[in-house]
């Protein structure tokens, strides 16, 4: 939600102007972007104010405002109002009557009560009623009030946007009903690899199993003071040795999940595809963003943006029968977009008419478990007004959740340029091996690193391998 504060023409009443029994108020509306934003900005992340399940336990049995929500209020009384600006803040006496809670109309009342001319100070009545008209806050402030009139616009503010990351945090719940998972993390010789392991270690979500020379593992963990309370270890000298070792643990189930640790993606792969000793299956390996947009009803799975670099029609088949297991064992409906640059078929385009092969594979079931549609333009995709001003009408088109791309550098791209120009939040898993494999990203933050395994998670509880595709 974008918030927008309009200028307003700001008028003070000077010392000689104000007299006793003089007010001025405000009135405000609680929503719930106020409580967010207080609690942003203050810190107070008590759960009565944020977490509806938790207030429902509180003497009150909802949500309720900071307390000082209702103090900001009368210090925009006195710093707009009256007595305006110019206006110096000297101390301010509240009690807290009554609660107020998401809906309730608050008027915010200042009343001069004292003027005395040392220091130009004045003292204020000071009541916050709701729609009732019942008392919230009352109490007194005490100013020294401005000698020279000022009456200029307020200074322009700039808009406020709140995002929300809603369908992380609903991933995140549901994985509650779930045990930790051992997870093998091969070679976390460097501080984003180790960091990521025990992040997600510490929401609870796996048992790290550190694979690699312990020293030097202790000594990153010791110079970036990090704990390594609770992981168990297996000492390998090298990197090659330690990913043949976490492999090993997962190809046996001692690990559910395999972490990239501090080596190149290439190397990791090489290990984990080998025929014989890797973590092969009859699926071909993809990898999915699962993107969070503050923007978008549900959560979006963009594949693939950086494992296969320009995937065949064959690799498309087994790309989209990844992204519609994952989306699937995810408790939602599969609807899967191949883009291209436009809606129509055209000869010219490879994505367009790879997306008409597979959306005729989907309908012989070469892939099954969800609705296909394409060739599909990025906005036909995602915007229903798009699709109906285009008279697309599928289950897909204008809502779709899996975004097929070309290749990998439009995966890439798409990817990060929701991340960092559109407010979203990107996990990121690979597929289609015995276990999932999660990718050492030293730019990703927390809350990405704990979403991913987050998914590893419901995927591992979910099966213990990838199904083969279906007969071509």
């Amino acid at each position: 939600m974008t918030l927008t504060i309009k200028p307003q023409l700001l008028e003070n009443r000077t010392f000689e102007e104000i007299a006793v029994g003089d007010s001025a108020s405000i009135t405000r509306v609680l929503n719930k972007d106020d409580i967010d934003l207080f609690a942003i900005l203050s810190g107070d992340v008590n759960p009565a104010h944020l977490d509806e399940a938790y207030a429902a336990q509180t003497p009150f049995h909802k949500v309720i405002a900071h307390g000082m929500w209702g103090g900001t209020l009368i210090s925009t009384v006195l710093g707009t109002k009256l007595p305006g600006p110019g206006t110096i803040y000297l101390s301010q006496q509240l009690k807290f009557q009554r609660p107020v809670c998401l809906g309730d109309v608050i008027t915010v009342t200042v009343t001069v009560s004292a003027k005395s001319p040392e220091k130009n100070l004045v003292s204020l009545d000071c009541v916050c009623t709701n729609q009732a008209g019942k008392t919230v806050i009352s109490g007194s402030a005490e100013v020294m009030a401005p000698t020279t009139k000022v009456r200029r616009e307020s200074a322009p503010l700039p808009d406020l946007q709140l995002r929300r990351h809603p369908h992380f945090h609903q991933l995140l719940t549901h994985c509650e009903q779930h045990e930790a998972i051992p997870a093998a993390v091969a070679f976390p010789c460097d501080v984003s690899s180790l960091t990521n392991a025990l992040q997600a270690a510490q929401a609870g979500l796996i048992k790290p199993i550190l694979v690699g020379p312990s020293e030097q593992i202790k000594r990153v963990a010791e110079d970036n003071q990090l704990d390594l309370t609770g992981c168990s270890w297996v000492e390998a000298t090298t990197p090659s040795a330690s990913i043949e070792a976490a492999i090993q643990l997962a190809r046996s189930g001692d690990a559910k999940v395999l972490f990239q640790g501090a080596m190149p993606l290439d190397e990791t792969l090489h290990a984990v595809l080998n025929r014989t000793t890797g973590l092969r299956t009859d699926r071909r390996m993809s990898h999915v963003y699962l993107v969070d947009s503050p923007d978008y009803s549900q959560p979006l799975v963009i594949t693939d943006g950086a494992l296969i670099i320009q995937p065949t029609l064959e690799d498309k088949r087994h790309i989209v029968q990844n992204a519609i297991d994952l989306v699937n064992t995810l408790g939602m409906k599969p609807k899967v977009a191949i883009l291209s640059a436009a809606d129509s078929i055209s000869s010219a385009l490879l994505s367009s008419t790879d997306a008409t092969a597979l959306c005729k594979m989907a309908e012989r079931g070469q892939i099954q478990g969800g609705d296909i549609d394409g060739p599909l333009s990025f906005d036909s995709a995602i915007s229903p007004a798009a699709a109906h001003a285009k008279g697309l009408k599928s289950n897909v088109a204008g809502q779709a959740n899996v975004l097929v791309v070309p290749n990998i550098e439009v995966g890439d791209m798409l990817a990060k340029q929701l991340t960092f120009m559109a407010g979203a939040v990107a996990a990121e898993i690979l597929l289609g091996a015995q276990v999932p494999i999660i990718l050492n990203n030293a730019a990703a933050s927390e809350r990405t690193r704990v979403a991913s395994a987050a998914i590893a998670l419901v995927l591992a509880n979910a099966s213990t391998a990838a199904a083969p595709l279906a007969a071509a």
